[in-house]
C-alpha cells in the first residue's frame, strides 16, 4: 500500500519543502490511498499535502480521513482552504463531519459554504441525529414516468455531474413522489421510443429519512443493492443512500458494540488518536461500577463466613464455580446482542430465548458438573488430594452448584439485553464483564446454599 511505502519519502519531501515533486508524486494515486499517508503525519504536514493537491482531489482525500483528522485539519488550514474543501465535499461526508462538531463550530463552517451548499447542509442537519436523512446525499437522478427512453438519455447528458448515482434511475410522478426505478442498462438496450413505464422494475424499495441508520444497514443486507432511495413523510424522493456509507455505519456500530461489550464507553476516535484523558474517562467509570458491584461478592461471602469456616475446602472451588457462571453468562450475552443487531431476535421472542437458554444452560451445567465431579473423585482416588471422608458430598455440592450457576448465568446473560431493549436502552451496554459480575454475586449464593443444604442433611464435608 502507498501509505507504508511512501511515508518516509513524503516526510522527507515535506521537510525539504519540495512541493512540486510532492504534487507530482501524489496525484498518480487514488484519493483513498493518499488518505492513508495522513495516518502518522501531524496536522501541519497534513495541511501542506492538502494545499498542494488539486482542489477536487484534496476534497476527496479529506472525505476519506477520520473525523479526528478532519477536525485537526480544520484548525490547521487557512479559512479559504477550509471553505474550498467544504464546498467540494460530498453532502453526506460533510454532514458526518458537521454533526460531530460543537454547534458553534458548525455554525462558523456553515457560513463558509456557498448559498446552495449551505441550503443542502442545513436541510440534512435538520434531520434527527443518527437518522438516514443525515446519511443520504441529495445528488440523485429522478426521471418522469411519462418520459421515453430518448428523453431520459437526453436528460442524463445534462445531469452528468451526478454520474456516481446513475446506475439506478428513480421514477417519480408529477408531484415528485417515488413510483419505481429503472436500471441504466435497460434504458440503453431498449429502443428510444420505448416509454419508461414499460421498463419499470416493479419493486418499490425505499428508506424513510427519519428512520435510524440500522434500518439502512438491514435494508441493504436484505435487498442486496448498492443504492437505495430515501423519501420523506409524503413519499417524495429527497435523496439516496449508497452502500459505501452504509458499510461505514455498519463498521462504526460493530466497533461501538465490541467496545461496550468489553465493559467501557465507545471511543470517539481511533485508539492512537484519542487523548489519554479521554481514554481514561471512557474506561474509568465502568471499571468503578464493576468494582463497586464486585463488593457485593465480598458481602455475600461474609454472609456465608460460618459455612466457610466449617468446610474450608469449599473456598478452593469458589473461583471455579464463579468463572463458569460468568463465562456462560458472557456467552449468552454476546450471542443475544449480536442476534438482536442482526434482527434475528426481537423483543417478542423473549419467551423462545428463555426456553432455549434454559435448556442450553442446563445441559452446559451438566457437562461442567460431570467434569467437576470426575476431577474431585479422580484426585481423591489417585491420592493427589485428600478431601476427607466427606468427599462424595463435596463432589455432589460442586456438581449441583455448577448446574445451578451455569443455568442461572445463561438465563441472566440472555434476558438482560432483551430487558434493556424493552426499556429503550442500548443492549450493548450490558457488557460481558457486567454480566459476569452479577453472576458472581448470585453464584456465591447458589454455591453456599447448596453446600449448606448438604450440611444440614448430615453429610459431613
Amino acid at each position: 500500500m502507498i501509505g507504508h511505502l511512501l511515508k518516509p519519502e513524503i516526510a522527507e519531501l515535506i521537510h525539504a519543502r519540495n512541493f512540486t515533486q510532492l504534487r507530482d508524486l501524489l496525484v498518480e494515486f487514488p484519493a483513498q490511498e493518499i488518505a492513508e499517508i495522513f495516518t502518522d503525519l501531524n496536522p501541519e504536514d497534513e495541511a501542506v499535502l492538502l494545499r498542494i493537491l488539486p482542489r477536487h482531489v484534496s476534497s476527496e482525500v479529506f472525505g476519506y480521513l477520520s473525523l479526528a483528522d478532519q477536525e485537526a485539519l480544520l484548525h490547521a488550514l487557512a479559512k479559504e482552504d477550509v471553505a474550498a474543501i467544504l464546498n467540494d465535499m460530498t453532502a453526506d461526508d460533510r454532514t458526518a463531519l458537521l454533526e460531530e462538531l460543537p454547534s458553534s463550530a458548525t455554525q462558523k463552517l456553515l457560513e463558509l459554504l456557498s448559498a446552495e451548499e449551505r441550503k443542502v447542509a442545513t436541510e440534512l442537519l435538520g434531520y434527527p441525529k443518527h437518522s438516514i436523512g443525515r446519511l443520504m446525499t441529495p445528488q440523485f437522478v429522478a426521471i418522469k414516468q411519462s418520459w421515453t427512453v430518448a428523453e431520459v438519455l437526453a436528460y442524463l447528458r445534462l445531469e452528468q455531474r451526478k454520474r456516481d448515482t446513475m446506475n439506478q434511475l428513480y421514477v417519480v410522478d408529477a408531484q415528485g413522489r417515488l413510483v419505481d426505478f429503472v436500471r441504466l442498462r435497460n434504458l440503453v438496450v431498449n429502443p428510444p421510443e420505448t416509454p419508461v413505464v414499460e421498463i419499470l422494475e416493479g419493486r418499490y424499495l425505499a428508506l424513510h429519512a427519519t428512520d435510524d441508520r440500522e434500518t439502512a444497514v438491514a435494508a441493504f443486507k436484505k435487498y442486496d443493492v448498492t443504492i437505495l432511495p430515501v423519501v420523506d413523510s409524503r413519499d417524495e424522493l429527497v435523496g439516496v443512500v449508497t452502500v459505501d456509507d452504509v458499510l461505514d455505519v455498519a463498521e462504526q456500530e460493530a466497533t461501538e458494540d465490541m467496545q461496550k461489550l468489553g465493559g467501557m464507553e465507545a471511543l470517539d476516535a481511533p485508539y492512537f488518536k484519542i487523548t489519554m484523558g479521554a481514554m481514561l474517562m471512557k474506561r474509568a467509570p465502568w471499571l468503578a461500577i464493576l468494582f463497586v458491584s464486585e463488593m457485593f461478592t465480598s458481602t455475600a461471602m461474609g454472609y456465608f463466613e460460618k459455612e466457610i469456616e466449617k468446610a474450608a475446602v469449599l473456598a478452593l472451588f469458589l473461583p471455579l464455580i464463579l468463572s463458569s457462571g460468568g463465562n456462560s453468562g458472557s456467552q449468552a450475552t454476546t450471542l443475544i446482542i449480536r442476534a438482536m443487531a442482526l434482527r434475528d431476535v426481537a423483543l417478542g421472542d423473549w419467551w423462545r430465548v428463555f426456553r432455549r437458554e434454559l435448556t442450553a444452560g442446563f445441559f452446559l451445567g451438566c457437562t461442567l458438573a460431570t467434569l467437576g465431579v470426575v476431577r474431585i473423585l479422580a484426585w481423591q482416588w489417585l491420592g493427589f488430594k485428600d478431601y476427607g471422608p466427606g468427599y462424595p458430598a463435596l463432589a455432589m455440592t460442586i456438581g449441583g452448584s455448577l448446574v445451578g450457576v451455569v443455568l442461572w448465568g445463561s438465563l441472566m446473560g440472555a434476558m438482560l439485553p432483551i430487558g434493556l431493549r424493552a426499556i429503550r436502552l442500548d443492549p450493548a451496554t450490558c457488557s460481558a464483564p457486567f454480566v459476569a459480575t452479577l453472576v458472581d454475586v448470585t453464584g456465591i449464593i447458589i454455591y453456599f446454599t447448596v453446600a449448606w443444604k448438604l450440611m444440614l442433611s448430615g453429610a459431613p464435608l
